[in-house]
């Protein structure tokens, strides 16, 4: 099993966004933070069986996390 890192974004309409940095375009909606990361896990394995189904390599992923930084 691979872990891919997902960046969760809240929408301006209050529901949530994610995105992957290793597989662009692979992208998710919902309404609530968790609804967002099952969201994200389908798209994932969604996407990852195209990108097999059409030959293209998988790639490695190079992301190995995501941090909160409070900034002033």
């Amino acid at each position: 099993m691979t872990n891919f890192v997902i960046i969760i974004e809240r929408a301006e309409d209050g529901g949530f966004g994610a995105w992957c940095p290793d597989l662009p375009g692979c992208v998710a909606l919902a309404d609530t933070y968790d609804e967002t990361v099952a969201e994200m896990r389908t798209a994932i394995e969604f996407h990852l069986r195209g990108m097999r189904e059409s030959g293209e390599p998988v790639p490695v992923p190079t992301a190995v996390g995501a941090a909160m930084v409070a900034a002033a």
